[in-house]
């Protein structure tokens, strides 16, 4: 891989550092505030909106300019949001202003792998980068934890420094820290060199421009299956974030230290499948991965019986494995699609506003849930059926698919 692509993880690795602590942090201001327990989910829900209701013009922003550079200004939004909470601005809010930061990151992050890297290698190169992301989700959990912990916390406070007197303000100030450092290597990541389309300036176009690539996405054979994929995985990996914290607290007596330490187990094994994926799954072979989502979501079920601790670590292993080996090629195979039909910062951010909209959707439905008093174990009952269903039904869509291009295929072989 050349230089610019390590310039791109490490950026990528800081700020995915920096928004796993900020939540985690997040939900502990809120549990300090004695806020209602569906709040929590609900800092998903207020970071993830801007990628549904922005995703017309992000794209299109991305596309605007050298991808380093609104990776640079993005990052600059995070840090205002992260700031904002230090300020006493409500969680929920400053957790809606970073993740207007990520929603425009997304599309620069994502295509510049595109328009940098030929497709041969887009595979391993999101195999690099789901598993670093992940490796940064876990990361970010554990310092998130870790930051919280009573004894760090006070060590941290003896400090004596200006202004930072509570447990969240010197949460809140590491946190910032890790986000100046990736502004620091978005500064090194290259520019790519391709052509930039001009920001139009009326709205109304950006919106028809992003239902056209919207459209083309979901009605191309292979971009429909591979962004079905996607969609459903980051819809199920969120709500299954705000699942395990509640499943831990209950089955495993885990305060919310130790139980974001247990989530951070889920990415251990996402990475896991990444780089197994990265290595043995090649992007003509992708939609083979398919029944490793059916998978998933019937050995979640299993979570309802366990009441072991390293029981409980070897199944969230397992379940992060089987997600990021499926999602890697997936991905791969969506990101190239998009390329070559609407081009790299659209289809990209396409496919944030279908991921998106299901990470609301799933996780407005889990705090629905919890606040009509359903219990933890029929949650995960839920979720797990619902997902493997689902997946199932994208199986059979790929191979209708299958069948009506072979008969194409018959149909031509016979007119020659």
């Amino acid at each position: 891989m050349p230089f610019g692509f390590y310039m791109i993880m490490a950026a990528q690795f800081f700020s995915a550092l920096a928004d796993n602590a900020l939540l985690i942090a997040s939900i502990y201001m809120l549990r300090e505030m004695q806020a209602p327990q569906e709040y929590e989910p609900l800092l998903k829900l207020f970071f993830t909106v801007s990628y549904v209701a922005l995703a017309a013009f992000v794209g299109a922003f991305a596309d605007s300019m050298p991808k380093w550079r609104v990776m640079l200004i993005s990052n600059t939004i995070k840090i205002g949001g992260c700031s904002l909470m230090f300020f006493g601005v409500h969680p929920l809010a400053a957790y809606a202003v970073v993740g207007l930061g990520a929603a425009a990151y997304s599309p620069a992050k994502y295509g510049i792998l595109t328009e940098y890297l030929p497709s041969r290698l887009l595979v391993v190169a999101n195999g690099w980068i789901e598993g670093l992301t992940v490796g940064a989700i876990i990361l970010g959990t554990l310092v998130g934890g870790v930051l919280i912990k009573p004894a760090i916390a006070d060590t941290l406070l003896s400090l004596n420094l200006p202004y930072i007197d509570t447990v969240p303000e010197i949460a809140l100030c590491v946190i910032g820290t890790l986000y100046v450092i990736a502004a620091l290597f978005n500064l090194k990541v290259p520019d790519t060199g391709v052509d930039h389309k001009a920001l139009k300036s009326n709205p109304l176009y950006l919106i028809h421009d992003f239902n056209h690539c919207l459209k083309l996405l979901w009605r191309d054979k292979l971009g429909q299956i591979s962004l079905a994929t996607t969609t459903l995985f980051w819809g199920a990996g969120a709500t299954l974030q705000f699942i395990v914290i509640k499943w831990a607290e209950q089955a495993l007596q885990l305060d919310l230290s130790k139980a974001s330490m247990l989530q951070g187990v889920v990415a251990v094994g996402v990475a896991i499948g990444a780089v197994l994926a990265a290595r043995m799954v090649s992007m003509r072979s992708a939609v083979r991965v398919i029944p490793l989502g059916i998978a998933m979501g019937i050995i979640v079920n299993v979570m309802i019986f366990v009441t072991d601790m390293p029981l409980a670590m070897g199944l969230m292993v397992l379940i992060g494995a089987l997600s990021g080996f499926f999602v890697v090629p997936m991905n791969a195979l969506l990101q190239h699609r998009g390329h070559i039909l609407m081009g790299a910062g659209h289809s990209i951010a396409v496919q944030n506003f279908n991921e998106n909209l299901s990470i609301l959707v799933m996780t407005g439905l889990y705090a629905f849930l919890i606040r009509s008093g359903f219990s933890i174990n029929t949650v995960v009952v839920a979720f797990g059926l619902f997902v493997a269903g689902t997946m199932y039904l994208v199986k059979l869509r790929h191979e209708a698919n299958q069948r009506q291009f072979d008969s194409v295929a018959q149909l031509d072989d016979i007119r020659h």
